[in-house]
């Protein structure tokens, strides 16, 4: 079994996190992520109703397993009522991103919550530590949803050399092979999202997750035509990758027309409601390419443990005596 500060501080089996993608990680993929041996994740959306937040922490909490809670920042102002459900659940983690985590880690540590929160750039790394989160994410540009324009590795390097904090590497991580070259480059394990996007547990449809199956690693688009189109609050410095499709292959670098363009944001919304995939988001990372098969998420996160122990074990050959 590998162990990891992270593993040994939150009783895991398996050094891998799952990503709280908000519209796929509920309580269910939380609760099969943790049976695995991980940590599971709920994502919480701006739109996320309290109520439902707590009754997708029963999941998990009714197999005696440990979760977290994925917030953005960005939300939060707007929304406190979202961080006071989050603290009535209990999780054992609570990642605050895509922005300012300061004013959430003091109510989290006041009531015995672990703080995580997503950095893309060696400032976010610098005020993460300043504002007292307990474990630094790394987000690399190859992730899936909103994320940065770094890449994983030279940033993981980077945030490594700055901090004592545990660190998760997350973005393209997506094999056995993959976790392992995060955690022998002295990350504390894995934040997984993409891997995860197949799996039953999730709460997208069935044709969103055939889609990812049949997907390439070059199909994917670092885009904001999404949240423009949407009119979504997203700030400017996080796009969203996802799956190339119409609407991508449309409006991708033509942000500026799409602006105001009543006709493209209502092919969005109509999309987004009758699962019309080429003109809505399906958010996706890099390594996509790899996820080709439906898989429980317990299975996907005992497989990567499994498969990254067999690659650690043979490091040693690389080395002469």
């Amino acid at each position: 079994m590998i162990t990891t500060p992270l593993t040994r501080w939150f009783d895991l089996q398996a050094p891998v996190f799952g990503a709280p993608m908000a519209g796929v990680a509920g309580g269910e993929m939380a609760r099969a992520v943790s049976l695995g041996g991980g940590l599971g994740m709920i994502g919480v959306g701006n739109l996320t109703d309290p109520d439902w937040l707590t009754g997708q922490a029963r999941l998990p909490e009714e197999s005696d397993v440990s979760f977290g809670v994925g917030l953005m920042a960005w939300v939060l102002a707007d929304r406190p009522e979202l961080l006071a459900a989050t603290i009535a659940v209990q999780p054992a983690l609570v990642s605050v991103s895509f922005g300012d985590p300061g004013p959430y880690v003091g109510p989290l540590h006041d009531a015995g919550i672990a703080v995580a929160t997503a950095v893309n750039t060696r400032e976010d790394a610098d005020r993460a530590t300043d504002a007292g989160a307990d474990v630094l994410v790394v987000q690399g540009t190859e992730a899936g949803g909103h994320t940065g324009r770094r890449a994983t590795l030279p940033l993981l390097q980077e945030v490594l050399a700055i901090t004592d904090r545990p660190v998760l590497a997350a973005g393209g991580i997506a094999t056995g092979a993959g976790l392992a070259a995060v955690l022998v480059a002295g990350a504390a394990g894995a934040w997984i999202g993409t891997p995860l996007l197949a799996c039953p547990e999730g709460l997208n449809n069935a044709a969103a997750r055939q889609r990812v199956r049949a997907a390439g690693g070059d199909r994917t688009v670092l885009t904001r035509a999404f949240d423009i189109a949407q009119g979504l609050a997203w700030p400017e410095r996080w796009p969203g990758r996802a799956l190339v499709n119409e609407f991508t292959e449309t409006w991708h670098g033509r942000e500026a027309e799409l602006r105001g363009d009543t006709r493209a944001a209502e092919q969005v919304r109509a999309a987004r409601r009758d699962g019309d995939l080429d003109h809505s988001p399906v958010y996706a990372g890099e390594s996509v390419g790899l996820v080709t098969g439906e898989e429980s998420a317990t299975d996907v996160v005992r497989r990567l443990a499994a498969d990254a122990e067999v690659t650690l074990r043979g490091v040693p050959r690389l080395l002469s005596t």
